[in-house]
């Protein structure tokens, strides 16, 4: 094997030996260049002064003699001086005795030479007589050319140059030369018996040592060599005896394999048959789960049309001459079905959760009286001795946005849920803002969920216990069903609760700002309530009152009234109030559990009094205390309000073949001051539509002869009625009975059983309306 020349290590070890050399010679030449440079700078002022100390006596006597012609042949013999080429003799009186000159002499190292020495130096020598030094015959002036001086200088410093070079040239051969003597030839030697070998052969003779390298490096770099060679033929021999042994192994693997082949295949076998079998049991489950969804909206429609026709007939007969006992008892029937509509739409929104169609609104609405709504509703479930109390930050927004019926239903569920459980104490809603959202909080002091319980409270048809179910009832979808509802609006529920010590719900929902707080025109007066410290009504009239610009004070029932004098007086207690009369005539705003309102007898021994069912809503007690600060007494009997409210005139087509939704539905119409007509299925519809005009059409989907769905597309197809409004009443609550309603040409979608202000609202959007004068 050849290595270039420039690549050896003896030309590199030389290359660098002799650029060590060159830069230590190059140095010390300089050196002594410098050193010559100063010595020949020294020498020209050495000779010079010499001369002029040889020139003095005679300068000195021919000045004092004043002998221009001795003066001239001295300044010619000066002259003849290589480096003078300018003298001159000067007497005391300045005159010039002799004065001669000759030009410099030029060379191409002159430039060299006027840079180190300067082109021409100066001297003079100030003439006088030995035994009068003090007074000055004149002056000797020689100008030198330093020329002379600097070539011998260059001339010097060249031949140091070059001995420095040639002794460098000679150092650089003389070193190659032992280099590769001493250390590339032993090494290219080493190297081609390396290539020569064959690295596959198990037998590789020990190389030899080059001669005069036993002991050096070169040496201990052939034993490494050999000692590798014997490592190698150990390591290729282990390596053949492993050959043989996998050669074996994979012989039995291959045995090993042909029986696991074999088993994989009866495997395989058995796996395809599963298979079968599980997209059996998928098929299965879907026809279940389609089962289901058939068994939930024939269960809507089966419940849904009697429910629409019970509630419907209390609801026509609430409106009509009853006694007090019979009003009451309408009243629970009625009641008692709307828990049973709630109980249904339970399961069905559970069933949308399940199959993921749930659907969430984004508009804006007041969640504050939203909740003071829901919470009147549901006040009738509360025990007598249980405090309700909707407590709103002032500076809530007026409104959110958000899905005002699914809020609702949250509200509803926690609400209802700590009414069921609590008989003693308090129930407050508490609703303010929350970083980005709200926070609405259900506290009551009932009877707690032990912390193992909590964990399952959330799970459908699930309660705390086995016990709760028998004591207080309940089918266990409320929370499961609030759950669910929170994470579809990217919210969070949570509960905080001890067995015994009430419960704390908060549910943290995503609900922007729309609209911010409204502040209601300010009031004027004083306003004294008697009531408990820690009662709601105390915690609710302080947090809104001062805000009103009212002047608010609290006392218990038996702290004095001396002196206080108050514009309105608000209670909880009736039975201090016939103590408090005789002293006191403001007016008074007494605040009582639902269905505690005082007999009228006793009211009017108390007039002025106004009576208020607990929760105390916002809005109904500031409308309350402005009526009475300013002494306005407004009463308007319900005929007063039908002859003001707005009714509508408007023709309705109603088509429903069952006759109980059809009594139901024409008396409420009927007293929404609409003109009905009935027909009994699609094609009876269809009859009178060709010789009658109508407003608006409600059908319902499911009836003989030609159901909702054929009729509606026969009115769409056939372009008469374009802009008549088809409203459907159906008892299918499911999510794609609204899409297959929308597909067959209706406008709008009203599920049963439907209230007198859901149906109102509908009419509000579709028909017009007049006032009745």
């Amino acid at each position: 094997m050849d290595i270039k020349f420039t690549n050896r290590l003896s030309y590199k070890q030389a290359r660098l030996t002799v650029l060590v050399g060159f830069i230590l010679g190059t140095l010390l030449s300089l050196l002594q260049i410098g050193i010559d440079y100063a010595s020949e700078d020294a020498s020209i002022n050495r000779e010079i002064l010499s001369l002029l100390e040889i020139s003095h006596n005679p300068a000195s006597r021919i000045a004092y003699n004043i002998d221009a012609e001795l003066a001239q042949e001295l300044t010619l013999g000066l002259l003849r001086s290589p480096v003078v080429i300018s003298a001159q003799l000067i007497d005391n009186n300045n005159t010039v005795l002799a004065s001669v000159k000759r030009p410099e002499l030029q060379s191409g190292y002159r430039v060299i030479s006027d840079f180190l020495f300067g082109s021409n130096r100066q001297f003079k020598d100030r003439l006088y007589l030995d035994h009068l030094p003090e007074e000055s015959l004149g002056t000797l002036i020689l100008d030198v050319d330093t020329y002379a001086f600097g070539s011998r200088f260059l001339r010097r410093s060249e031949v140091t140059l070059l001995n420095g070079f040639a002794r460098s040239l000679i150092l650089t051969g003389i070193l190659l030369a032992l280099f590769y003597v001493m250390l590339t030839k032993p090494l290219v030697r080493v190297i081609r018996e390396l290539s020569s070998r064959d690295p596959r052969s198990a037998e590789q003779a020990p190389l030899e040592f080059p001669a005069g390298h036993e002991h050096d490096e070169i040496g201990v770099l052939v034993k490494v060599a050999n000692q590798q060679f014997e490592n190698m033929a150990t390591e290729i021999q282990q390596r053949r005896n492993a050959e043989n042994r996998l050669t074996d192994y994979l012989e039995q693997l291959e045995n090993i394999v042909s029986a696991r082949t074999a088993e994989l295949k009866a495997i395989n076998n058995r796996l395809t048959q599963s298979n079968e079998e599980l997209e059996v049991a998928r098929q299965t489950a879907l026809d279940m789960a389609q089962a289901r969804s058939v068994f939930l909206a024939n269960m809507s429609h089966e419940i849904r049309t009697p429910l629409n026709g019970l509630l419907g007939m209390i609801a026509l007969s609430l409106d009509g001459p009853l006694n007090a006992e019979q009003q009451q008892q309408l009243s629970i029937a009625h009641d008692s079905g709307k828990v049973l509509v709630e109980l249904l739409n339970d399961i069905l929104d559970l069933s949308k959760f399940d199959a993921g169609q749930l659907e969430l609104e984004r508009i804006p609405f007041d969640l504050g009286s939203l909740i003071e709504d829901t919470a009147n509703l549901l006040s009738q479930n509360a025990a007598p001795s249980v405090e309700l109390a909707c407590l709103i930050d002032p500076k809530f927004p007026a409104l959110v946005l958000g899905d005002p019926t699914r809020v609702r239903q949250i509200v509803s569920n926690l609400l209802s849920n700590a009414l069921k459980f609590t008989r003693f104490g308090r129930v407050d809603v508490r609703l303010r803002t929350h970083e980005d959202g709200v926070r609405i909080e259900v506290c009551d002091t009932g009877i707690g969920i032990a912390q193992d319980a909590q964990v399952k409270i959330f799970q459908p048809f699930t309660q705390a216990g086995a016990g709760i179910t028998r004591q207080f009832g309940g089918t266990g979808l409320g929370l499961a069903l609030t759950y669910n509802l929170c994470e579809a609006m990217q919210g969070r529920l949570t509960i905080s609760s001890e067995a015994g010590f009430g419960s704390q719900f908060c549910a943290d929902l995503p609900l922007p700002c729309h609209t911010p707080a409204i502040t209601p025109a300010p009031l004027r007066g004083k306003v004294l309530a008697i009531t408990g410290a820690s009662s709601g009504l105390a915690e609710l009239l302080s947090g809104v009152l001062p805000g009103w610009g009212l002047d608010y004070q609290q006392r218990s029932v038996d702290e004095s009234l001396l002196g206080l004098n108050p514009d309105v007086l608000i209670t909880d207690c009736p039975e201090c109030l016939f103590a408090l009369r005789p002293t006191l005539d403001a007016p008074i705003l007494l605040v009582t559990a639902y269905g505690s309102f005082m007999p009228s007898e006793q009211a009017s021994a108390l007039a002025p009094l106004q009576q208020q069912a607990r929760p105390l809503a916002r809005n109904a007690l500031y409308q309350t205390l402005r009526r009475a600060l300013q002494a306005e007494v407004t009463t308007i009997n319900n005929a007063q309000l039908e002859s003001i409210a707005p009714v509508r005139r408007g023709r309705i087509l109603l088509v429903e073949d069952n006759p109980v939704n059809q009594l139901v539905a024409k008396g409420m119409l009927g007293k929404l001051g609409c003109d009905v007509r009935v027909a009994s299925h699609g094609g009876e519809a269809l009859d009178q539509l060709e010789h009658s005009t109508f407003d608006l059409v409600l059908m319902d989907c499911n009836m003989p002869v030609m159901d909702g769905y054929e009729a509606s597309r026969q009115i769409r197809r056939s372009g008469r009625w374009p802009d008549l409004p088809i409203v459907a009443l159906t008892a299918n609550a499911m999510p794609e009975e609204r899409e297959r309603c929308r597909a067959a040409g209706m406008s709008d979608y009203l599920a049963k059983p439907f209230r007198r202000e859901e149906l109102a609202a509908l009419l509000d959007q579709w028909v017009p309306t007049t006032t009745a004068l």
